[in-house]
């Protein structure tokens, strides 16, 4: 059986309904750091699988940050669930109000609605696998690298 996800055309068709055409989903493998990349400055995000590739079902990431760097700020998502692993390092995590120090290993499930940031407190680099829940984080990107690069974060 073939993984598809299906590609919304945004043309008319019979009876003002959209078009929908199946798309082929293929197998994505992947190491360490590869993928598409995004600089922040003192952070950086590496996206895996997102938009077509999933369906925008989900949006697979690593956030890495160098050694003593703050995150992206405190923010939430209003229909989005987050999944964090630590793969490297022991960032620090804000979940509602408490920060969490969080070795490798450490697993947070973040809930739509729930004020969360992720910053490194330490002289080691950190590294955060992520899963967006639904996926479409991706499509912020570059404008979260256009904010990142204006010195919007200069804490």
């Amino acid at each position: 059986m073939q993984n598809s996800c299906f590609r919304v055309i945004l043309q008319p068709c019979e009876k003002g309904r959209l078009k929908v055409e199946p798309v082929e989903r293929k197998p994505i493998i992947l190491g360490l750091k590869q993928g598409r990349g995004y600089d922040c400055g003192t952070m950086s995000a590496v996206f895996k699988a997102d938009g077509i590739e999933s369906g925008d079902r989900y949006s697979v990431s690593e956030w890495w940050l160098e050694p003593n760097s703050k995150g992206p700020g405190a923010h939430s998502h209003d229909e989005n669930d987050e999944l964090f692993l630590v793969i490297e390092g022991q960032p620090s995590i804000l979940v509602g109000e408490t920060w969490y120090e969080s070795p490798a290993g450490s697993f947070l499930m973040i809930p739509a609605k729930t004020i969360h940031d992720f910053e490194n407190r330490s002289a080691a680099p950190a590294g955060l696998f992520n899963v967006f829940i639904p996926g479409g984080f991706e499509k912020n990107m570059p404008s979260i690298v256009e904010w990142f690069q204006r010195g919007a974060v200069a804490r």
